[in-house]
């Protein structure tokens, strides 16, 4: 290894660097540096028990599920009873997967299991009494708000836990591990802190390997929701490394106003680029996607959190704060960022070069976060429209680039903006300063306003000018009546799939056999998929009036025959469909061949989805690949054509497919 004397500062654009001297042009997306295969995430071959351990599985797995029963009966809350359940879950899910990745798997089963049987044991009282457990790491769990599953996490308290609030949070992202079980991530988090953590550390399972997308990281926000207990909000960390480190630069650099600092280690910000062999022009519909997730787009979000990135010097994955350092090249606002580079090192973080890290989280986490005067911020879809006292929360055009830059004074706001169509300012009514905005150099009249009464106002762009929406009822009114794209509710159709959901079935005969062959086949690999590679069961319920679902996604399978909720709903969807006929994007197609794929906002459920014929629009292949191959596919709508094979009877080829405008309308062809 080098010695420090090789060590060095570069200042640019007020971005601190430390690291050794890199070449004059460094790999990034384009360059012939760039790896064109991917490695190979296979699982390891399984590694079956011997027969006394599966024997001793079966026993503990049969006993397990009598105690639950047990509490069930005894009506223990369930917030509590989830907490045993957990371990049911992973001891059921390596055997029915058959995910004996490791030498160790018997043993994390066997592990997870006693220590479910003592969680069953001190449930008993009907209250979590391992919750405050301090000094070694304890594992949680929740309901999650997307698909009912339960999901683990693991938090560690320090030991003097109880005798102060305002502790520091780190969430910590795990990085990729192909042979990641439910069991294991449960018997690997056992043993007790270091003496002098200075910190709660709380690291999610985030449904395992998917890099924190989609309903992934969703999982990163309920298990800090559920289970950090009191912490200071103003101090909270998030950090990883590997696909923990890509998971840390999209989350990061979209929510910025959520983390003190973040400490992102090697992983990928780009799909273009990272992804090998992927085509120089993906469909537009596709390629607009990419901006969903693709952190080096929201590099400039870095502005508003600072940012200690982590490199091994040797490591192909360096790309990744490469990437960022390179987009950020030409910004002329100062930051604060640091990428540490570990001289000869490949893709590892050791301890020395953790504890260097942890000295610059230090710096950001001992003082807080602070409310912020200025803020600027970039995004591409409405969905990641948050930072600090300002929500955007429709853009004139998705996946676009928009910008909002202002400050905030007291009640005194001055802001600028690119590409956004309306936004939410938050103010304090409790502030003797008068409200006053100025917006793109125009002036908002906000005498009517009483501070007192409202703690926002929403600002839209009509007619050429801004104008004061008066009443946040007369807007939900007006998007109920006539839906736009908006915070929220701006698809594709895999966005669907990161809020509460539940699935409907075809329940009759539809227009033809093949179609709800199809239909079933697709529905079913659904279900599989979500269940092995989101780690949850998918929320399928029957047939019913519409209303009978409100509050969550709608996702429907089948035609308007055999799924009488389509019927229902399908006069009030920009598409006609009968036995003869398919119009979409005003092109006709013969339905006995053709099934249309779309989200659409509910007509019947305002801020909540209609899905027809779909789940993920990537496969499952996709899964087992890279990470950065879990975008959108199909964009908000497509025409199908059901290509079925005894491999895949839900195959299909896309025949057409598109984004709808602003308006959630077709744009014309």
């Amino acid at each position: 290894m080098r010695s420090f004397f090789f060590l060095f500062l570069l200042s640019i654009s007020g971005t601190t660097r430390i690291g050794f001297a890199q070449p004059a042009n460094p790999p990034g997306p384009g360059n012939k540096a760039e790896p064109r295969t991917q490695p190979n995430y296979d699982p390891p071959s399984a590694q079956m028990p011997d027969d006394a351990t599966l024997k001793r599985i079966s026993e503990e797995t049969q006993e397990l599920r009598r105690a639950i029963g047990k509490l069930k009966q005894r009506k223990i809350p369930d917030d509590v009873l989830v907490e045993v359940e957990v371990y049911l879950k992973g001891a059921e899910n390596i055997v029915r997967f058959s995910e004996w990745y490791a030498a160790a798997s018997g043993k994390w089963a066997l592990t997870t299991l006693d220590q479910g049987l003592a969680r069953a044991k001190q449930a008993e009282g009907g209250q979590p009494v391992w919750a405050n457990i301090t000094g070694k790491w304890v594992v949680r769990a929740y309901r999650s708000s997307v698909d009912g599953s339960i999901q683990p996490y693991a938090v560690l308290l320090p030991q003097d836990y109880h005798l102060k609030k305002d502790w520091r949070l780190d969430v910590v992202l795990h990085g990729r591990d192909s042979s990641l079980t439910e069991a294991k991530f449960i018997a690997t988090h056992t043993g007790d802190a270091p003496r002098n953590l200075g910190y709660v550390q709380l690291e999610v399972y985030g449904r395992g390997n998917n890099a924190y997308r989609w309903a992934g990281e969703a999982d990163v926000f309920e298990a800090i929701q559920h289970g950090a207990g009191p912490f200071n909000p103003n101090r909270v960390v998030l950090r990883g490394f590997s696909m923990g480190g890509a998971g840390t630069w999209h989350i990061g650099l979209h929510h910025p106003d959520r983390f003190c600092v973040l400490g992102p280690g090697a992983g990928f910000t780009t799909t273009r680029g990272y992804v090998g062999n992927l085509p120089k022009q993906l469909p537009d519909y596709v390629e607009k996607c990419l901006h969903i997730y693709d952190a080096v787009d929201y590099s400039e979000n870095a502005f508003n959190v600072p940012v200690v990135a982590y490199s091994g010097e040797k490591d192909p994955q360096k790309k990744a704060a490469t990437n960022i350092e390179n987009a950020l090249s030409d910004f002329k606002e100062p930051l604060r960022f640091t990428h540490l580079i570990a001289p000869g090192l490949e893709h590892q973080m050791p301890k020395e070069w953790q504890e260097k890290a942890e000295t610059g989280y230090r710096q950001y986490a001992d003082a807080g976060r602070s409310s912020a005067e200025r803020v600027r911020f970039v995004t591409y879809t409405p969905k990641y429209g948050r930072c600090d006292w300002t929500q955007i929360d429709a853009l004139r055009t998705t996946y676009e680039r928009a910008v909002v830059d202002g400050t905030r004074k007291g009640n005194l706001f001055d802001l600028t903006t690119k590409n956004v169509r309306r936004i939410r300012l938050a103010f304090d009514p409790q502030k003797d300063t008068p409200l006053q905005v100025t917006i793109d150099s125009q002036r908002i009249e906000t005498k009517d306003i009483n501070p007192g009464n409202v703690s926002f106002v929403q600002l839209e762009w009509a007619n050429d000018k801004w104008v004061l929406l008066d009443s946040p009822q007369k807007l939900n009114q007006r998007l109920a009546e006539k839906p736009e794209k908006s915070a929220g509710l701006q698809g594709p159709i895999d966005d669907a799939f990161t809020s509460k959901f539940v699935v409907i079935k075809p329940n009759r005969k539809g227009f033809l056999a093949a179609t709800d062959d199809f239909a079933s086949a697709a529905a079913d690999q659904f279900a599989r998929v979500w269940d092995k590679y989101f780690r949850g069961t998918l929320p399928v319920q029957p047939a019913a009036a519409s209303n009978t679902f409100k509050g969550q996604n709608l996702v429907l399978f089948g035609d308007p025959q055999s799924n009488p909720l389509i019927a229902e709903i399908l006069t009030k969807l920009p598409i006609k469909w009968t036995n003869e006929k398919l119009v979409m994007n005003g092109v006709e197609y013969d339905s006995k061949t053709h099934i249309p794929v779309m989200v659409y906002p509910n007509p019947a459920d305002s801020g909540h989805y209609i899905v027809l014929n779909s789940g993920h629009t990537f496969r499952e292949t996709d899964l087992k690949g890279t990470n950065a191959l879990l975008y959108p596919r199909l964009g908000d709508w497509a025409v199908i054509k059901p290509t079925p094979t005894s491999n895949d009877p839900s195959a299909y080829e896309v025949v057409a497919a598109g984004l709808f405008d602003e308006n959630w309308q077709f744009v014309n062809r």
